[in-house]
């Protein structure tokens, strides 16, 4: 049900149960955009709009989910009509018009569209490992991680949620793992990576369903790339590519995990509460083999 993770480490235990944390999360509740709003964004619940939690439970753990709706309005017809407006001002006047008047007929032309415009929505999960003190965002970029972080941090008041700052650089350790063969026996390389130059951030080479054993791969390495993603299976249970930020992309529960689940009729909010109980577990358990490995010491700054 995840596709991507970012962790952010909670520095101090986490204070709320899931009464608490739902009635917080009440308080900002997502609502459709308003006639003249670009954007809302507020909590959602995690197992479809068919239902009204706002907070599932399970093992500790709290999933959520924050919904963006956006208007969608191209800033190329936006200008397009802005010069059709000066335009007919200009030609009906016999004046030229100025910068603050062309600022002002473009807040107005925002303000006529707006209510005409199509609106799009962004679901994106979340959870709070309460036992490990872990929070893991389903999100592909930084930007869209941080604000729903954000807007968590604002409905709490307080949320001491840092990005991990490893005491080793993971750049190194997936490059040594490449190179010289030494990753542990749990974590099998996949057949992508990314490799980029330390010196030059623009020379990059990126492989997809390629031998990383094999000496082109090698060759980029030897001559001064590093690996800065790189895919990976985890004991069988987890696979995903590992980014240089201890970032998780393409992230998949192993099909021996999810047997079971295939084999059996649940209901669509069953089936959602035993993939979640399934991820929670072996991310809790991942991610204390990344700290083994890399030292995922929160960040101080």
């Amino acid at each position: 049900m995840f596709k991507n993770a970012r962790l952010f480490r909670l520095d101090t235990p986490f204070g709320l149960d899931a009464a608490e944390l739902e009635e917080r999360l009440a308080e900002r509740r997502f609502r459709p955009c308003g006639p003249v709003e670009t954007a809302t964004l507020g909590w959602a619940a995690p197992l479809g709009e068919e239902t009204a939690a706002l907070v599932h439970a399970v093992s500790g753990c709290f999933l959520i989910c924050a919904r963006k709706q956006e208007r969608l309005l191209p800033s190329a017809a936006v200008a397009e009509m802005l010069d059709e407006r000066i335009a007919e001002v200009e030609a009906g006047e016999a004046r030229d018009v100025g910068r603050a008047e062309r600022r002002r007929l473009r807040e107005q032309l925002i303000n006529e569209m707006l209510p005409r415009a199509f609106t799009r929505s962004r679901r994106t999960q979340l959870y709070i490992d309460t036992e490990s003190r872990w929070l893991i965002v389903d999100a592909a970029s930084e930007k869209q991680a941080e604000e729903v972080v954000s807007l968590l941090r604002e409905t709490l008041e307080s949320l001491p949620a840092k990005l991990p700052a490893p005491a080793k650089a993971p750049a190194d350790i997936m490059t040594a793992w490449l190179l010289e063969g030494t990753a542990p026996d749990d974590f099998v390389s996949g057949d992508a990576c990314e490799l980029r130059d330390a010196d030059d951030k623009a020379s990059v080479v990126r492989c997809s369903g390629q031998d990383l054993s094999s000496d082109e791969i090698l060759n980029h390495i030897r001559a001064g790339k590093h690996a800065v993603k790189l895919a990976l299976e985890w004991d069988e249970r987890l696979s995903f590519t590992l980014a240089d930020d201890l970032s998780l992309k393409r992230l998949r529960v192993g099909d021996a995990l999810l047997e079971e689940l295939d084999d059996s009729e649940l209901e669509p909010a069953m089936r959602l509460d035993a993939e979640f109980a399934i991820l929670a577990l072996q991310m809790r358990q991942l991610i204390a083999r990344l700290d083994a490995v890399f030292g995922l010491i929160s960040n101080e700054g």
